[in-house]
């Protein structure tokens, strides 16, 4: 039998999510870790759009590098996950204000039943993340020809 941690806000969290625009659901919040820590969460915004060939996700990262970027396909599910690593601080640099967000971040897919999960493919350039998705070839009707008897 495995423990599971009771968080008694939880319903109220899940409806608060699906009440609020996508654009406020997106905000970094806090989370509390398995230690009981808190720790920022934040998620990149991403653009989806489809051509006739393929379907094309565009997630925003800037100073992410794509060594700290990881696409998985599971299940029909596509994942994005990865880390945005702050800078050290420098010993000569006073800072006012910082608004960028940092750490752990992940996004999640559902993908449509013509995607072809086996070759999608990514590039990153100028901070965006492009996800390639072909779509399947569809299949053409066959004619099928019945004898009379």
């Amino acid at each position: 039998m495995n423990l599971v941690r009771w968080d008694p806000f939880s319903d109220f969290e899940s409806l608060f999510n699906r009440m609020t625009p996508r654009t406020i659901a997106a905000w970094p919040r806090l989370s509390l870790d398995d230690d009981g820590g808190a720790r920022l969460e934040w998620s990149p915004s991403a653009d989806i759009s489809e051509t006739d060939k393929e379907y094309i996700v565009r997630a925003e990262l800037p100073a992410v590098k794509k060594e700290d970027v990881k696409v998985t396909v599971d299940g029909g599910m596509l994942t994005l996950q990865g880390e945005r690593k702050q800078k050290k601080d420098e010993k000569t640099e006073k800072f006012h204000r910082v608004e960028s967000f940092y750490g752990s971040f992940m996004r999640q897919f559902s993908l449509p039943q013509n995607a072809e999960s086996g070759a999608i493919r990514c590039e990153s350039q100028d901070g965006v993340l492009t996800i390639h998705i072909p779509k399947k070839a569809a299949e053409k009707p066959k004619q099928i020809e019945i004898k009379v008897q």
